[in-house]
């Protein structure tokens, strides 16, 4: 690793959780390089949490001053700086509060719905139907986006597609067979392209576990 390498900042992350996948798909689509360190829950590394003592991820360390521990943060961050794709829509700045705003009600509002509807289905609850309709209301306005224009807040990509994507793929998960005969066509046509897209297989990479190989991965960099 050469010497430039070693003044990126690190990203702390775990494969399959969705906040860390969300932040991997806008640094990879902002092709700014970073050191990837794939972590465990249950093993964390020390330096990490000598930065935070959450020990949540994913975590962007960009010096010992600057340590952003919210998905949301880090996709802003990189993304102001080098948005080749224009996810956060720059040329009409009124679009971003708006876009953060169904951001952040789908983090608590449809993710609370989700959980519970995930619990429901494992532990095989009277509920799941119910459960199942209490997250549809959010399917179904997305559908109704889709319906409108080709991603999710027009019709071309923004922040907000790469952000919910990884919730709506877990959703998409709960009840297989009742989600491919569900009537959200267009949700799933948006989803079925993303998860088969070269980013998200490249998002998705798995990468040996940083504690026992102190080997950091340069991820990010076309």
């Amino acid at each position: 690793m050469t010497e430039a390498h070693n003044t990126l900042p690190i990203l702390y992350s775990l494969r399959h959780c969705p906040y860390a996948m969300r932040a991997r798909m806008a640094i990879f689509s902002s092709t700014q390089p970073v050191l990837l360190r794939a972590i465990k829950l249950s093993n964390k590394p020390p330096e990490m949490l000598e930065l935070s003592s959450k020990g949540t991820v994913p975590m962007l360390v960009i010096s010992a001053e600057e340590v952003l521990e919210e998905s949301l943060d880090i996709m802003l961050k990189i993304l102001s700086a080098q948005d080749p794709h224009d996810l956060l829509h720059q040329q009409q700045p009124q679009t971003l509060p708006d876009m953060l705003i169904l951001i952040r009600r789908f983090d608590v509002q449809f993710k609370a719905a989700l959980n519970n509807y995930k619990c429901a289905k494992r532990y095989r609850e009277s509920n799941l139907t119910e459960c199942r309709q209490a997250c549809e209301v959010y399917i179904q306005e997305l559908e109704l986006q889709l319906n409108k224009h080709q991603f999710l807040m027009s019709e071309k990509e923004s922040l907000v597609d790469i952000a919910l994507l990884p919730f709506i793929r877990q959703f998409s998960k709960v009840e297989r067979q009742w989600y491919q005969q569900s009537p959200y066509p267009l949700l799933r046509a948006w989803l079925t392209k993303y998860v088969q897209s070269p980013m998200f297989t490249k998002v998705m990479a798995p990468h040996p576990l940083w504690v026992e190989c102190r080997q950091s991965i340069i991820f990010g960099d076309l």
